[in-house]
């Protein structure tokens, strides 16, 4: 049964410190994200193709923290990371540290598709988009005034901030990403990130790095969001796959016992993962998470706990 997942950021917001109003966009821009990939499911496409196609949605939304609405770095410019990987054959393409490329995770699918490497950084990752065709915009495009005072409120600090980590703020969204399972069973993962406001010299978060915050295999595809540091340090999502081959326990107890092990180490986040029979999972440590399922006509997303009404 194909079914696909998305997330768009975890975060200490509780219920009530959200305008009904900012809900309410940022339902709408998952449900939409939902519904690209899964008319593409539907219509027999790839699990690679809809999870790119999920991610680019969310990618064009400035609520979140990726594409046209990533966060600044110290030096007041807007470096995304992204990353794709397929389960049946794991094949992998990423970039780091990219500037003007419109969409990150449609640069890191060229990765995969034309490249012999995995992963591509910065201005040489962007040369490749030239080459591939991607579309890039100046940062007008990209300029958020709200990102922006993110930014001038740690400037002068020696600190890095997760986008929902500058206080109570009604306007926290977060990095993106999209698990799915497709009708022959092919399972992909994807993730998009602007990373963390005023991050310094050229800093790489777990989005783009294989197994810490992407990672798929045959039997599952993960893609993880919260403190990008704690998730490298546990290889997160290797280690979610590998309770699955080792621990042989079910798809809800391994993601369950991954994410513990991050809030053992101190971190925080969630993660989105689906198994090649089309169980799923998107479990949390924080106050809420943006996330979505859809294998259905009717995409469900939710913000916060489980027993939430969709």
């Amino acid at each position: 049964m194909p079914v696909i997942l998305v997330h768009g950021g975890a975060g200490t917001l509780f219920k009530g410190r959200v305008s009904a109003e900012r809900e309410a966009a940022a339902r709408q821009g998952l449900s939409e994200a939902l519904q690209a990939g899964y008319d593409l499911l539907q219509s027999g496409d790839s699990a690679l193709a809809a999870v790119t196609a999920a991610v680019k949605v969310l990618e064009d939304c400035e609520l979140f923290n990726a594409g046209r609405g990533s966060v600044y770095t110290h030096a007041g410019r807007q470096e995304m990371d992204a990353c794709v990987m397929t389960g049946h054959d794991q094949q992998a393409g990423a970039i780091a540290g990219v500037q003007g490329v419109c969409h990150p995770i449609e640069l890191a699918r060229e990765v995969l598709l034309h490249s012999p490497h995995v992963l591509l950084a910065g201005s040489g990752a962007e040369d490749f988009a030239r080459q591939q065709g991607c579309a890039f915009a100046d940062a007008d495009y990209f300029h958020s005034d709200y990102r922006w005072q993110q930014l001038l409120q740690i400037r002068d600090q020696d600190t890095t901030a997760l986008d929902h980590g500058l206080g109570a703020s009604e306007k926290s969204f977060g990095t993106v990403g999209a698990v799915a399972c497709d009708q022959q069973g092919h399972l992909a993962a994807a993730t998009s990130t602007g990373g963390m406001t005023n991050k310094r010299f050229g800093r790489v978060g777990d989005s783009p790095l294989i197994g810490a915050g992407t990672y798929a295999n045959a039997s599952c595809a993960v893609s993880a969001t919260g403190h990008g540091e704690y998730f490298m340090r546990a290889v997160l999502a290797y280690d979610l796959a590998a309770r699955l081959a080792y621990q042989q326990v079910s798809l809800q107890a391994a993601a369950a016992d991954a994410l513990a092990r991050l809030g053992n180490l101190g971190g925080q986040g969630g993660l989105i993962v689906v198994n090649a029979q089309g169980e799923w999972s998107m479990p949390f440590n924080t106050g809420r998470m943006y996330r979505g399922v859809q294998f259905s006509e009717q995409p469900q997303v939710l913000i916060y706990g489980a027993g939430e009404p969709a």
